[in-house]
């Protein structure tokens, strides 16, 4: 049953991932095109993260109550009525109706986004951020070709005739890979992942309670969703460390096409750059995964912002170097790949099961409200000030995160000191007990508090004082 769930998400990942990458590879283009400004070039990619943030709730309300396979089919269909809009916009030089169908275009991303909590549903718990990291990671088959095959569609569709610009025809492409996409996951993703998952978690209650009755269905809602956000604060850190980098990368991203084309690059090197940017945020992603697994959400949190800092640093100061560029965009996707697989992991770690849908709808409702505002201020920055200085202020955005992971840390190594404290307490007081031999009081050898503890470290650290213990299986 896991494997066939799961095989479903990776093909229908790599058919969003070509659907979305292909139309969003020339987006600024196409709307500095249309707009005859620069300064609005931005809002075309702004858009799209708008309507992905706009679509997350209700899209995440639809899976809560029925499932994942009626809300990512939904998802894959609206976004391939955007793709069609945008075409039209272009055709009629309609820059308001372009932006509209850019905005639905976006519900692309949000399938995208919420197949890899789909991946979590059925996971166990030392596994779920490879189980997430995976399905990210079929993104990059068709996140890679979209850019590359951005130029030849959009000339094999002006060829038709048919007065569609070059820029705008890799959406009408990207429309029919939806279509594709959406008819995949509505008549093989089955069983539903996440409805699984709710009736295994229930009869595991039921049977523990012993009391034959199912549990409450009320922590379902995007309300008990948010309580629960704010009841953990391991989910408000997830929260954090998803939204703060997604913003940056969508920042840097959407304006590094209009930097590269000013120093001379043509569409077929745009192309090529932000390949290698997509294929940062993918492609190493099981990577992060199983980093996130061993050494803990935390670990690689940091490891994310470092990445993340220096993108910016290479991409700002590259100026007419386009290899210095391609560096930079492909540190941007790999800081990207780290913040998220980490956070989602967290997040899924963090709240009780009948809330998750509704937590992981608000998480890619916040990510993509915050990126879509940066997407937008992006551009101006640019006209005003230069790209250099874009890069500088999105890098500075990653301070909140910073600073909340290292709390996170410092209380990481305050619950390992009591744990080391609590164990000498009890080894004093089996020797008093017992002459010689051995410490028994604790089976398994070394404190699992340290890094192999991985999830369950985490957990320790950021738990507040009151929280219950974490199940043996998240214990390390």
């Amino acid at each position: 049953m896991r494997r066939r769930v799961h095989a479903v998400l990776v093909v229908s990942q790599i058919l969003g991932g070509l659907g979305v990458a292909t139309g969003i590879a020339l987006a600024a283009v196409l709307a500095e095109d249309i707009s005859g400004s620069e300064g609005l070039a931005g809002l075309a990619s702004t858009s799209s993260v708008v309507g992905t943030a706009v679509l997350s709730l209700p899209l995440a309300a639809l899976m809560a109550a029925k499932g994942r396979r009626p809300g990512l089919a939904l998802a894959y269909l609206i976004a391939a009525v955007g793709g069609a809009t945008v075409v039209v916009g272009a055709m009629l030089e309609n820059f308001p109706v372009l932006l509209a169908g850019m905005a639905a275009f976006g519900a692309g991303s949000s399938a995208n986004l919420q197949a890899r909590f789909a991946a979590a549903d059925l996971a166990e718990p030392d596994r779920r951020a490879r189980a997430i990291s995976t399905v990210v990671w079929a993104t990059t088959i068709g996140a890679v070709l979209g850019p590359n095959i951005a130029a030849p569609a959009g000339r094999s569709v002006s060829a038709l005739g048919l007065g569609i610009p070059a820029t705008a025809g890799p959406f009408l492409w990207g429309t029919g890979i939806f279509l594709i996409a959406g008819a995949l996951v509505q008549l093989l993703l089955r069983p539903d992942p996440l409805l699984t998952a709710r009736a295994l978690a229930a009869r595991e209650a039921e049977e523990s309670a012993g009391t034959g009755k199912p549990p409450a269905e009320d922590g379902r809602s995007l309300r008990a969703g948010m309580a629960a956000v704010a009841a953990s604060p391991r989910a408000r850190l997830a929260l954090v460390t998803i939204a703060g980098a997604h913003t940056v990368m969508v920042s840097i991203m959407v304006m590094t096409p209009v930097a590269l084309s000013h120093h001379g690059a043509d569409i077929d090197l745009i192309g090529l750059v932000i390949s290698g940017h997509i294929a940062g945020m993918y492609a190493l992603s099981p990577v992060m995964g199983w980093l996130a697994d061993r050494l803990g959400r935390l670990s690689v949190i940091g490891l994310a912002i470092g990445l993340l800092v220096c993108a910016a640093a290479l991409a700002g100061t590259a100026g007419a170097d386009h290899s210095r560029s391609a560096a930079g965009l492909a540190l941007l996707g790999l800081g990207w790949s780290a913040a998220l697989v980490a956070g989602s992991a967290l997040l899924t770690d963090s709240v009780p099961q009948p809330a998750r849908a509704a937590v992981q709808g608000l998480s890619d409702l916040t990510m993509n409200a915050a990126a879509g505002a940066g997407g937008a201020l992006a551009g101006v920055i640019v006209s005003q000030a230069g790209y250099g200085w874009l890069t500088a202020v999105s890098a500075a955005l990653l301070l909140p995160v910073a600073a909340l992971a290292f709390a996170g840390t410092l209380r990481r190594a305050a619950a390992r000191t009591r744990e080391g404290a609590r164990d000498r307490t009890r080894g004093n007081g089996t020797d008093r007990t017992r002459e010689g031999g051995p410490d028994r009081t604790r089976e398994g050898g070394p404190d699992r508090t340290g890094s192999e503890a991985g999830p369950a470290a985490d957990a320790a650290a950021l738990a507040p004082p009151a929280a219950e213990s974490p199940p043996p299986s998240q214990r390390g």
